[in-house]
């Protein structure tokens, strides 16, 4: 400690020893009580974030089911999912339907002649006008780019291009091939090639029409999609459906023509009860979170660090209380959780009857979407008791804010404590010295008379 001198320099008191011994026995009962209520702070905080956080993560689970809304979606199953698939919007209704696909969207493609140079070799030069679906680029082909894979470059760099025509080449034994694939499917994207200005063969790059097969061969037709929907023809540019059925995409996957295939659109169960099951399976994280908050283990005496806290106690009463009682205004058979299926164990934690749970869904797919989403719903009320605790105006923010300001409160107290000990130290330290300045004057006083006393039985004798 500054200011402590090791040893008296007269007396060989340990000055040092002495004044650390005694600042220590006086600073220890208040940094016991500051440290102790220091650690007992932070574990309360600690806590409630942990409270607050399994909270949160429940509540977070009920949006799924706080409304009826949620329970609107619909299934869209089809009976074979290579032949279509589908989904569905809370705007469909249930249904079965005749689904037939007849064939299938496909982009137009052509193939030029052969051109005997490869490659390579120089085709020409003059203005390309390329077109599909209504739009068209042109690319101008010069003398220092005139070869067919510079012009392939060039149409697939075209600033106007915007991925409407990829060009390709692919070579055969009559030579090499310009490739040209409209980027969008449908009987739209018919691909057309002008020429102007053509010098050498680049003339033979023109193409006008399917039928005209005199520069190219057509490898894929510009086509549209085409299905039957309870034998109502509809057509799309891709291979997807929106408007055949009401909030339903109908997605052709292979055309099987005359071979009619079932969409069923129904409530979505399946997708119900894995909501369900994951609120269940959130709930039982919650409660076994405040159990460990609250426990306590009489072997070893370690008691949870909020053993008996009322805010905590307040708060599972709340819920258990919302989970188990009955939805008021609601008729027929599904009025609580436990007429779905799932009941109290022991512990606090829920237990969830898969089967009877099915069947409940089976029987009034709607009386659960009640019980769950109605106004004073089991989720519903849940989910505005929990938002209401989780505000920053709430109880445990609340709280949780006094607490964090105890712990600055105590931090500065350790600082003083500090301080003043420096102080008590300084003053035990003067003191000390002081006394050992004394005990040094009086053992040479000592030593002094001493010697006169020997001085004088020598004279004597």
């Amino acid at each position: 400690m500054a200011g402590l001198s090791s040893q008296g320099l007269g007396s060989g008191l340990d000055v040092a020893s002495l004044v650390s011994k005694l600042v220590a026995a006086e600073k220890a009962p208040r940094q016991a009580q500051i440290t102790r209520e220091q650690s007992s702070t932070v574990t309360e905080i600690s806590a409630l974030a942990t409270l607050k956080g399994a909270m949160s993560s429940f509540n977070d689970s009920l949006s799924a089911l706080k409304t009826q809304d949620v329970f609107s979606q619909r299934s869209a199953d089809s009976d074979d999912a290579e032949i279509f698939t589908a989904t569905a919007t809370t705007a469909a209704l249930g249904g079965t339907y005749d689904i037939e696909v007849e064939s299938l969207a496909s982009a137009h493609q052509i193939a030029s002649n052969g051109f005997v140079g490869g490659a390579a070799g120089a085709v020409g030069t003059g203005t390309l006008t390329i077109g599909t679906g209504g739009k068209s680029f042109q690319v101008t082909i010069d003398d220092s780019h005139k070869t067919l894979a510079q012009i392939r470059d060039a149409i697939n760099t075209a600033t106007d291009n915007n991925n409407l025509v990829r060009a390709t080449i692919v070579t055969a034994a009559d030579g090499a091939h310009l490739m040209l694939t409209a980027q969008a499917s449908g009987a739209n994207s018919l691909i057309s090639v002008g020429v102007a200005d053509a010098t050498g063969t680049l003339g033979n790059l023109a193409y006008s029409n399917p039928s005209n097969v005199a520069n190219y061969v057509q490898k894929h037709e510009a086509a549209d999609a085409v299905v039957y929907v309870s034998g109502f023809r509809h057509t799309s540019t891709s291979n997807t459906f929106t408007d055949a059925i009401e909030g339903i995409t109908i997605t052709a996957k292979k055309a099987d023509d005359n071979e009619p295939h079932t969409l069923t659109i129904s409530n979505d169960t399946n997708g119900t009860t894995a909501k369900i099951k994951k609120f269940v399976d959130s709930y039982n994280a919650l409660q076994a979170q405040m159990a460990n908050l609250r426990s306590y283990e009489p072997t070893t005496k370690k008691a949870g660090p909020l053993l008996g806290d009322a805010l905590l106690r307040g708060i599972e009463t709340d819920i258990r209380g919302k989970i188990s009682g009955a939805v008021h205004g609601l008729t027929g058979n599904y009025q609580s959780l436990a007429s779905l299926g799932m009941k109290t164990n022991k512990d606090g934690s829920l237990a969830l009857d898969s089967t009877k749970l099915s069947a409940a869904l089976a029987a009034d797919y709607d009386g659960v979407a009640k019980l769950f989403g109605s106004e004073n719903g089991v989720a519903a009320r849940l989910s505005s008791s929990l938002t209401d605790r989780l505000t920053d105006k709430a109880d445990i923010a609340q709280r949780t804010k006094a607490l964090n300001a105890k712990s600055v409160s105590l931090q500065q107290d350790a600082a003083a404590l500090e301080t003043r000990m420096a102080t008590v130290a300084a003053r035990y330290n003067q003191q000390f010295n002081t006394l050992d300045s004394l005990l040094s004057n009086m053992q040479q006083q000592s030593s002094f008379l001493t010697q006169q006393l020997s001085q004088i039985a020598n004279i004597s004798k």
